[in-house]
Parts: structure tokens; sequence; C-alpha cells
């Protein structure tokens, strides 16, 4: 169809028409045309210029070798017969006895101009001057005849009778062969004139032939390359500018035919390649925007402002599918994906409902982004916050049916952060609305409610860590940071025997700031092991501190799970101990229940690398985890904390203290040393002294202490060893 078209359009060319059919289609055929055409003009008119040469070399030679001899022995008769006369007088004149002499030279010359004459008979070619010539012959014969008389009266001694046959006989006959030899030389010298000027034309002939040669070849030349370039670059245009409309992403528009077949075939290629990028180029898209497992736009498609209308207030619907990491782990990946795919899918089919219902504005259609893990966000216009509302319990509704899996019948349960562009109906971006819900959803999960709208004191908090955990690094240079001691006192001789070591953190604006507020955003952050690596380094200055007065006290200093997921922790912990010459049993550090059980395996590890150090290790919190006792065997420690919780009014609870004696028994079962943390009242002392425990720690014993109040704690301790 392309061929017919194109037919049809070279067709409709008018006089160029022909000239097209002729011209060939080939690039290749038509530059060898082209320079074939020039080559074959160059070689005519150089047999042209080659022909008009020879011919005007013909020429010259010729009157080089004939022409001009013929003229001189016209010339040279005419000589020898003026000469004639002249030496027949001398003759006449001379004695007899001188005579011979001039014989000969009368012979001499007599013979020449018969040697030029019979020469000229075979070289005339012209009419008039054979008969020229033949008078000439016959004014000879009468020459000799009358020089043959004249010679007889000379000879007869009679001077008289010579001189007048010469005066009648030869003189004429000389003046008439004289007048025939100049009428040759004149005719010669008009036949050399037209050879001169016959050569002169031709001459002009060949410079007028080698000029329109050369004119024909610059004109034919210039019809070539301007066809050719016509040929080349008009076609090369077109695919410059289907090359450009490519790059600007217009893949609608192929490259047109444009009669030349290698052009053609780069335009075919070029069409190819078009196709292949369209191709490719919205799979890149696909995979760009959209998520591979749900199907559903991924989190770029939602922040695409070409995604959203700007002339609409919106609202933004963050929803978190919970317990996915326990299913994962428990049922397996593919569960965690079906779960995943059918969140979104029964989340974008409510949406669509409303959508078609007019609960929600329909013109612009809702989003339903798959964020990441269980995590979707739904981005739609809703008039008010009790529509949104509305179709979250809608879409609650469509979770309530559990979903089969493996046999197995799992609750879809759902965790939302609402927010919305405010009262006033302004646009809001949606990554700022997607920043507000994820806010709004940390505060339903920290709150434990199934959702929560996104407010400006949730903003004013999130600021507020985060300047926390922008100053904690200036805090652990600066010296803001404290280390408090809270002492531990053994039940069985009243002494103390050690104490836990507290961070505290004085900011220079804030005032006092409470660890249950920086600790665990440190420990999200990472910043965590700056904060445990300083107060190594505050505890193990102490220790050297008391050790000479005081060798017995040790000191326990908290440390996060983070620090022991550090490969490099449990080395920096070597060297901060080598560094200060302590022994290593009077560290101790304490460790979280809970934090153990994350990751138990490299946390067994870890614990095993410090206790080959000599570090004293303890379990804090105790009771307040989930771990199993098969975990706590594996575990080398020396010490359990029970938390405050179980001792926190002991004495008047008969259940706690059959629990407490439990966890007691169990740690000595063990081989471990038992610690009862948050100790406040006598009875509460009394009650975990009977039933057994080995140390407390709590107001009872010592609140906290710092500078001159550990200072004048330390010193009244008494001297003598526990």
């Amino acid at each position: 169809m392309k061929a017919a078209m194109t037919a049809d359009t070279l067709n409709s060319r008018g006089p160029d028409s022909l000239w097209s059919r002729l011209w060939p289609r080939r690039l290749g055929w038509r530059l060898a045309l082209g320079f074939g055409s020039l080559v074959a003009l160059m070689l005519v008119a150089l047999a042209l210029a080659s022909w008009q040469i020879r011919s005007v070399t013909d020429l010259t030679q010729r009157f080089a070798t004939q022409d001009m001899q013929r003229l001189l022995r016209v010339q040279a008769l005419s000589l020898y017969i003026e000469g004639a006369g002249t030496a027949l007088l001398r003759l006449m004149n001379a004695p007899r006895e001188s005579r011979v002499p001039q014989y000969t030279e009368v012979d001499e010359r007599n013979r020449r101009m018969d040697g030029i004459v019979s020469a000229l008979v075979d070289q005339l070619e012209d009419p008039q001057q054979e008969q020229t010539l033949q008078r000439l012959v016959a004014a000879r014969a009468a020459y000799f005849k009358a020089f043959v008389a004249t010679v007889d009266e000379i000879e007869g001694n009679d001077p008289q009778a010579a001189m007048s046959v010469y005066g009648d006989q030869v003189q004429p006959a000389l003046q008439h062969m004289l007048q025939e030899s100049n009428a040759l030389i004149n005719r010669e010298r008009e036949r050399v004139e037209h050879q001169a000027m016959q050569a002169n034309t031709r001459l002009e002939q060949l410079a007028l032939w080698v000029a329109l040669a050369s004119l024909m070849v610059v004109i034919l030349a210039g019809v070539l390359a301007l066809r050719t370039t016509r040929s080349v670059a008009g076609p090369l245009a077109h695919l410059e500018a289907a090359a450009r409309r490519i790059a600007a992403g217009d893949y609608a528009s192929p490259p047109q035919v444009t009669g030349v077949q290698e052009v053609d075939r780069v335009s075919e290629a070029l069409a190819t390649m078009t196709q292949a990028i369209a191709a490719r180029e919205a799979e890149i898209e696909k995979l760009a925007f959209f998520d591979p497992l749900t199907q559903l736009p991924n989190r770029t498609f939602l922040l695409r402002p070409a995604t959203h209308r700007q002339d609409t207030p919106g609202s933004l619907m963050l929803l978190d599918l919970a317990r996915l990491k326990t299913i994962n782990e428990t049922l397996g990946f593919t569960t965690g994906d079906t779960l995943i795919k059918a969140v979104g899918q029964r989340t974008q089919a409510v949406l669509m409902q409303a959508a078609s219902s007019g609960l929600i504005d329909g013109v612009q259609p809702p989003v339903v982004a798959h964020l990441s893990g269980g995590r979707f966000a739904a981005c739609f216009s809703a008039p008010d916050r009790s529509t949104v509302e509305a179709l979250r319990l809608q879409i609650e509704d469509a979770m309530a049916q559990p979903l089969v899996c493996s046999g197995h019948s799992v609750d879809l349960s759902l965790a939302y952060g609402l927010a919305d562009s405010g009262a006033a109906g302004a646009h809001i971006d949606v990554s700022t609305l997607l920043r507000n819900a994820e806010v709004a959803l940390y505060a339903a999960k920290k709150a434990a409610l199934g959702f929560a709208w996104y407010s400006e004191a949730q903003e004013a908090a999130r600021l507020s860590h985060l300047s926390l955990l922008s100053d904690l690094r200036a805090a652990v240079t600066s010296s803001q940071l404290q280390m408090w001691v809270q002492p531990k006192f053994s039940l069985h001789t009243g002494r103390a025997v050690g104490a836990e070591a507290l961070v505290r953190w004085q900011h220079p604006q804030r005032g006092f700031v409470s660890p249950a507020e920086f600790v665990p955003f440190a420990e999200q952050t990472g910043y965590i092991g700056l904060v445990t690596h300083w107060m190594l380094t505050q505890a193990l200055r102490l220790l050297v501190a008391w050790a000479p007065t005081h060798p017995e006290l040790s000191l326990s200093v908290n440390v996060s799970t983070h620090d022991l997921q550090d490969p490099d922790f449990c080395s920096r912990v070597q060297a901060l101990i080598e560094q200060h010459g302590v022994p290593a049993h009077r560290l101790h550090l304490e460790l979280v229940e809970s934090g153990l059980m994350q990751d138990p395996q490299s946390s067994v590890a870890a614990l095993h690398a410090l206790r080959a150090l000599g570090v004293h290790l303890s379990i804090d919190d105790f009771g307040t985890g989930y771990s199993s006792l098969a975990y706590l065997q594996q575990l080398p420690v020396n010490e359990l904390k029970i938390d405050r919780s179980f001792v926190d009014g002991v004495d008047g609870l008969p259940g706690s203290q059959r629990l407490l004696k439990t966890m007691i028994e169990m740690g000595h079962g063990m081989g471990l040393s038992v610690t009862a943390e948050g100790v406040e009242t006598e009875a509460e002392k009394a009650v975990i002294t009977a039933l057994g425990c080995d140390v407390m720690q709590g107001y009872l014993g010592s609140r906290p202490l710092h500078g001159a109040a550990l200072q004048a704690w330390f010193d009244a301790l008494p001297t003598t060893a526990v």
C-alpha cells in the first residue's frame, strides 16, 4: 500500500514525474549513474579534443613537410630562372678557354630547374597550379630551344647572332618562365595562408569544443549534484525530523517513504526501533509506576503531579496491614502476598463503588496505591471528614471477611492514618498529604487506636522528636549528657554491692529531657550507639575512681539490642576496658529481655563474646518479655533483674508473691543471681528477702545520685568488702 501511495504521489508531480520514474530508487545506482554520466561525457570531450588535435597536427605536419617545401622549391626555381639569363650572358662574353666552367654552371642551373619542375609535377594538387606548371614547362621547353640556338651561335663564334637569339628567344622565354614561376609562388603563398587560416580555425574550433564539453560537464555535474543532494538531503531531513519526534516521545508518526531504497531501509529500521522503544517505554512506565504484585499504582505514580487535579481539595487514607511480618514468618511469604493483593483489591473495589455512587468525586477517579509491604494509600476528593470516615467504615466492612490461605483462616486487620486539605478546602499536594497521613498512622498505632486524623499537635511532637535527635549528637560531645547512679544492696548483708548507671540529658534550652522521651527514638535512628559508648566510657572512669577504696563495687550499663547487632561492639568494649585498666567482671551490661528475643541467634553469639571478655551480663526487666526457658538456658548471663511491676505492692498480693517466688527459684535453678527492681517500702523488702531474692534496687535503698550526692554516698560506704 505504501508503494502504491508513493507511485500515485510521484505521478501527480507533473513535469517531474518522468524524471522521477527514470531516476533510480537506489542511492548507489543514482551515484553510479551520475558519476558514470560525468565520466562518459568527459571521455567524449577528450575524444573530440583528441580528434581535433590530431587533425590540426596532421595539417601542421602537412604544412611543414609539403606546402613549405613546395613553396621553397618554387622560390628556388624563380632564383634559378633569374640566374639562368645572367649565366648565359657571362657565357656569351667569356673567352673560349673560359667557357667550360661557365657551361658547367649553366648546365647545373638548367639541371636544377628541370629537377624542381619534375618535383613540382608530382607535388602539385591544385588544378590551377597544374595549369601554371604546364605553361612553365612549355616556357622551359622554349627556353631550352632558345638556349641551344644561342649556344650554337656562341660556338659558331658569332656573338652578334648569339646576342640576337638571346634577345629574341632566350630572354622572352626566361621572362615567361619567371612570370609562371612567380604565379606558382603567389598561388603557393595563397595556399599556405589558407592552410594557416584553416589550422587557426580548427584550433579555435578545438577550443570551442573543449569549452562546450567542459560547460556540459559542469552543467551535468551541477544537475547531478543537485539531484543527488536533494535525493539524499531531503530524505535525511525527513529522518532527522522523525528522530526528533521520537526523541520528543511521539511514536505515532512513523518516518515517511522517500523513494530512496537505502534511506527507506533506514526509515523502516527507525520505524521498527520506534515500535520497540514505545513497547519498552510502556513496559518501563508500567514498572516505574505500578506495583508488580498488586498491579496497583505505586508511590511514584501517586506523587506524580499529572495524577491529581489541582483545583479540588484532596483526602488521603493510609492503610497498614497489621501482623504482616508475623504472617510471613508463620505461614510464608506466599500467604502474605495473597493478603496484600486482597487488601488492594477490596480497597479499590470500595473506592470505585463510592465514586460511582457519588459518595466521593467521580470526575477525578480515586487512586489506590501500594506503597510497600502491607501499606496502601487511597487518594480521593471527599466533601468532608464524615464522608472519609464513612468510606473507612466501608473498607472495614470489606475487610471483615477472613481470607483462607493454605487451609488457614486469616483476618485482615488494618490501621488507618487520615489526612485532608483542612476545613478551608485549600489544595495541598499529595506528598504533604501522604506525610501527614504517616504522622496520623503513627499516632494511631501509638495510641492503640484503629485510626487517627492528622493534627498540628502530632506534627509539633514529630518535629520536637526530630529536633531532639538532631541535638543528640551534639549532646554527646558537649557534655549535655549526665550519668546518674542508683546503688544496689545485698539483701543478705545490707551492704552496697554496686550500682546501675542511668543516662540523663540536661538540654540547654529544654532543660531536663526524660530518657523515655529520647532513648526510643535514638534506638530507631541508630544514635543509641553514641549514647552507649559515652555511658561505657563514663562508667569505666567511675570504676577507676572507686578502685582504690572499693574495688568490690560493680557498675551496670544498659545496652541496646542495636548495640548487640553491631559486629564491632564487642571489640569496642574490650578496647575501653583495656584503655581504663578495669577488671572486666566489675563492668555489668544489662540487656532488656524483649530485645534479646527479637534476634536470639545473633544475640546469643554477641553475649558469648562479651562473656568471654569476663564482662558480667544481666537480663533487665525480666518477666515483661515473651522469652522461653529454652532461650534463657542458652544465654551466658549472670543475673536476672525482676521488673518493678512484679515488686510493686507485693506484700499485699499473695498471687504476686507466688509468681515472684517462682521467678526467683527459676533464676537460682539456672545458677543466676536475682535482683529485684523498684523496691520502695520495708514491707516489699521483707517479702522479697523471705522469698530468697539476692539484691535489691529502688528508692528504699537510694534514689539515683549524681555529683556531690554521689560522692557523699560513696564516702559514707564502709571500707570492708562484702
